[in-house]
């Protein structure tokens, strides 16, 4: 009996992205495993992005929103137009994909039926014999950092466990999006892949760095920057919402200090770079988001069953403190 092959979609949001869609779009025509359908979401554009994708791009299906949704409504919308699909992934349109990208995520994540998604090897546009992310990892000071960023991509050549993958280019699977539910919109853009592997691994799903999935990627294509005030007040704002959302709060309690200590490390490191205000009032809005979530039925609910995932992510987080500042 011959194998069905899975069925996959790509997804990729677009907010003014006319300097970067194209590229993107070209590079998945020349994928050794084409893709069944692809997507792109645009988020209120108005520098006619949209347009070009639609008459240069008959094979896209393209969806318009009449303002920008962020990130997480986005692929949101994405992940709702792939019925029918066994797996979903996730560009970003500052991305240029090699030709066995979608083989080798769809390949990787068929693979075993407890993996919840795949991250590609993402390097640097400009220089990609630099890291970019081989896959996201977060730690007790209430970081979430890329792994090997700035790194030689030679050390980064074999599979990995990791705590979530990067959004940006990345396969889910949609059985279990099924189960746990799609990205927050209360994210808005950043840490909602957080989010969501934090959620698939507390289910005991697991998440993988595939080096064999290769993407070129320039990075803060839509923020313009890597540190602007939309992307401190929003990374700060999340970063307290992502720990009241999927930590018990006897959790909370143990890794409050290393959390006390990272974020005045962060407050202070965002002050000499001229966003103190900004980092300070994410955190507030943070909290007050906190009080949206609980009223929105959002935090996860402790389940004795899965206790020994609760302990390996905690071990885990205590370990990727070390692995921040070895790099490894």
């Amino acid at each position: 009996m011959n194998k069905v092959t899975p069925k996959v979609s790509v997804v990729i949001p677009n907010y003014n992205g006319g300097e970067y869609n194209r590229k993107c779009l070209l590079s998945l025509r020349n994928q050794t495993l084409s893709p069944d359908r692809i997507i792109v979401v645009d988020n209120g554009s108005t520098d006619g992005s949209a347009e070009e994708i639609e008459a240069d791009f008959p094979e896209v299906t393209l969806f318009r929103f009449p303002e920008n949704t962020g990130f997480t409504g986005a692929v949101n919308k994405g992940i709702a137009m792939s019925d029918g699909m066994d797996y979903v992934i996730l560009l970003n349109n500052d991305t240029e994909a090699e030709p066995d990208f979608v083989r080798a995520l769809t390949e990787a994540i068929g693979r075993r039926d407890d993996i919840f998604s795949c991250q590609a090897k993402m390097l640097k546009m400009d220089d990609p014999s630099v890291m970019d992310d081989a896959g996201d990892l977060y730690c007790s000071l209430g970081w979430a950092f890329a792994r090997g960023k700035g790194m030689p991509e030679t050390g980064f050549r074999k599979p990995a466990a990791i705590f979530s993958s990067c959004a940006g280019a990345a396969i889910y699977s949609m059985k279990i999006l099924e189960e746990i539910g799609t990205f927050d919109d209360n994210h808005f853009a950043y840490l909602e892949d957080t989010d969501i592997g934090w959620r698939a691994r507390i289910r005991g799903y697991r998440n993988v760095f595939i080096p064999a999935a290769r993407v070129r990627h320039v990075g803060s294509a839509s923020s313009g920057s890597i540190y602007n005030l939309f992307k401190v007040k929003n990374t700060s704002r999340n970063s307290i919402y992502l720990i009241y959302k999927n930590m018990p709060t006897p959790q909370i309690l143990l890794n409050l200090p290393l959390f006390l200590a990272g974020f005045s490390v962060k407050a202070v490191f965002f002050t000499l770079k001229g966003f103190g205000g900004e980092y300070i009032r994410g955190i507030g809005q943070g909290f007050a988001l906190c009080r949206k979530g609980r009223e929105e039925g959002r935090r996860v609910r402790y389940n004795p069953r899965n206790r020994r995932n609760y302990i390996r992510i905690q071990l885990e987080l205590w370990a990727n403190v070390a692995r921040r500042f070895l790099k490894r």
